[in-house]
């Protein structure tokens, strides 16, 4: 197997609605694949086995890099599944566009997925919660009590809402919603994944490294200066700067050891994300050789505090307990790996994973000692609001 570049083909731009997607955008780079070459199986536990999925991809011979796929569980005792799409189209912020092709790969042809048909948009649809709000809010006051029992700082506990179509959902067609309204956004399309995530896990382009970690949040109304005075709430508010700096130490600490020279960011920013605005800190710096994967990086990071929380392992014990679903790939690491090792995860929220008829999405919150559990219940529902509306627009 070898994989090359291609000139990119005229016409061809954007997967087409109906297509079976794997794709992965960034305001910096948007890659989009198509076919499937190779499928490459992590075993359990996924973060302990990934050098695999570097062994896979040098096994294909030729001069371009080919590139895998991955929406990674959240659980790391899970096992993983990376796909190399035959083709990869590649489209820079400064205009270059290219395909890679892995040999033997042939043109899609009228029928495939370049030209499969969109389906048609629901008629009917149900969302419900699968947990109601007063046993959610329950266990979020459950959460706290444990907090300033001084059993662990931080926990994230999500919700899952369901939705029930009578057409199937279509993972090109959200993805190009959410990358059209959320330009700033990492959105990816991964096995039927698909969001548009504010929060860059960990990049790696050379020896340059670079994660944008997020915590604290606050609702956006849309009106300017209402959101202006909201958003200098949130700097000023200690409950939301201590929860932040926890994770961006957490951030700093992992990375620090595969670093000969690494910095944050003195104070956070506000960063819009949709229906919400969170502090952000970006954290950068200049990798020491030998240069690990992006793969180890992700494995070392994962799952920071703000998806998990602090102490990790009380807090993933807390919400193993509390929470009665798996979240599959939600909030997992979620992206793409080249064979030089470069590549770029988002961490996988304001997600759902589409089968079918079916959509389950989450959305979730970081609880600490003055939670108030109907405060947490409203900022669910805002972070789920914006993707439902894309998800059940008819």
């Amino acid at each position: 197997m070898h994989c090359a570049a291609d000139a990119e083909q005229p016409g061809v731009q954007d997967p087409s609605p109906g297509a079976e997607l794997t794709a992965f955008a960034s305001p910096r780079r948007r890659l989009w694949g198509s076919g499937e070459a190779m499928r490459i199986e992590v075993p359990a536990p996924w973060p302990d086995n990934v050098d695999v999925v570097g062994e896979a991809l040098d096994s294909i011979g030729g001069d371009a890099d080919p590139v895998a796929f991955a929406a990674l569980p959240y659980d790391r005792h899970a096992p993983a599944v990376f796909t190399v799409p035959q083709r990869v189209h590649v489209h820079t912020a400064d205009g270059e566009r290219h395909v890679l092709v892995v040999a033997g790969a042939t043109r899609p042809a009228e029928g495939s997925a370049r030209h499969a048909s969109a389906p048609d948009a629901a008629s009917e649809l149900s969302v419900r919660a699968v947990m109601p709000a007063p046993d959610w809010c329950d266990t979020v006051a459950t959460a706290r009590d444990r907090i300033r029992a001084g059993d662990l700082t931080k926990v994230v506990l999500a919700r899952e809402i369901e939705v029930i179509g009578d057409q199937r959902f279509d993972a090109a067609t959200l993805w190009n919603r959410l990358r059209e309204v959320n330009p700033a956004a990492l959105c990816f399309a991964v096995d039927g994944f698909v969001g548009a995530s504010p929060e860059l896990l960990v990049s790696r382009l050379g020896s340059t490294v670079r994660a944008q970690p997020m915590a604290g949040t606050t609702r956006r109304t849309g009106h300017p200066e209402l959101d202006q005075r909201r958003a200098g709430d949130l700097l000023g508010s200690d409950k939301n700067r201590v929860e932040h700096q926890i994770t961006i130490d957490a951030v700093h600490d992992a990375l620090l050891g595969w670093c000969s020279f690494l910095d944050a960011e003195p104070s956070p920013s506000v960063v819009p994300a949709g229906p919400v605005q969170h502090l952000a800190t970006l954290v950068e710096g200049h990798l020491s050789s030998p240069e690990p994967s992006v793969l180890e990086l992700v494995a070392a990071l994962h799952p920071t505090p703000a998806v998990g929380g602090h102490p990790t392992d009380a807090a993933l014990a807390l919400q193993h307990e509390l929470e009665p679903a798996d979240r599959g790939r939600y909030a997992g690491p979620v992206g793409w790996v080249d064979r030089s090792g470069n590549g770029a995860f988002a961490v996988g929220i304001r997600s759902v994973q589409l089968d079918g008829i079916r959509a389950s999405l989450f959305a979730g919150v970081g609880v600490v000692a003055d939670s108030d559990p109907e405060a947490e219940l409203a900022e669910t529902r805002a972070k789920a609001q914006a993707l439902l509306g894309h998800l059940v627009r008819i």
